[in-house]
């Protein structure tokens, strides 16, 4: 890694309208006037069906499985804005992490996807916990595949009301602790990958 880490940001959401499609887009500029190099992306651009050890015994990963995979790869760390549904995580970030650590027919070593690579995450949702439930155990399941995901997070609540009409957040103290959390993850990725 250079001295400019490269970080890949998506939301947990598909959903055009997403709160927390627009709070990554939010992360994503962040990143990059901290000095990161940045590539966001939107999973709603790679469907891939639900998980089955038989589809993938009979057709081996999808085409958009492998596509992310490589974008993975090529990060040294991840920001996640990750939704809460039904107090746990989405079921498209789990599908999509059970598919990329899968192998594929040319990298039986997974390390490159995720083992010591860093994560930050984030959340907003229109409740006043701000998706905070559903960040436990995202947490979980990077840390059980080697992301060390960084100590500090970021819940949002209120989320109808937390944007203003160009996509910042309205409130200061919310805005300055979401560019520390910007900060937090790309000295951690600089300080693992050195």
């Amino acid at each position: 890694m250079s001295d400019t880490p490269k970080i890949l940001v998506f939301a947990g959401s598909a959903r055009d309208a997403s709160f927390n499609k627009k709070l990554a887009k939010l992360c994503a500029g962040l990143l990059e006037e901290e000095g990161a190099a940045v590539t966001f992306v939107d999973l709603k651009d790679y469907p891939i069906p639900l998980y089955d050890g038989d589809l993938e015994a009979g057709e081996g990963l999808p085409e958009h499985a492998r596509t992310l995979k490589r974008a993975f790869a090529e990060h040294d760390g991840f920001m996640i804005a990750a939704p809460e549904y039904n107090g746990s995580l989405t079921p498209l970030i789990k599908n999509t992490i059970d598919w990329l650590t899968r192998p594929g027919p040319d990298d039986d070593d997974l390390r490159p996807v995720y083992r010591g690579k860093t994560a930050a995450l984030c959340s907003t949702s229109p409740g006043a916990l701000g998706g905070l439930r559903g960040l436990i155990p995202l947490r979980l399941l990077l840390s059980g595949i080697g992301v060390h995901v960084v100590p500090d997070q970021l819940a949002i609540g209120g989320a109808m009301q937390a944007f203003t009409d160009d996509g910042a957040l309205a409130d200061d103290a919310m805005a300055g602790r979401l560019r520390d959390l910007a900060r937090s993850l790309i000295a951690t990725t600089r300080a693992l990958n050195i």
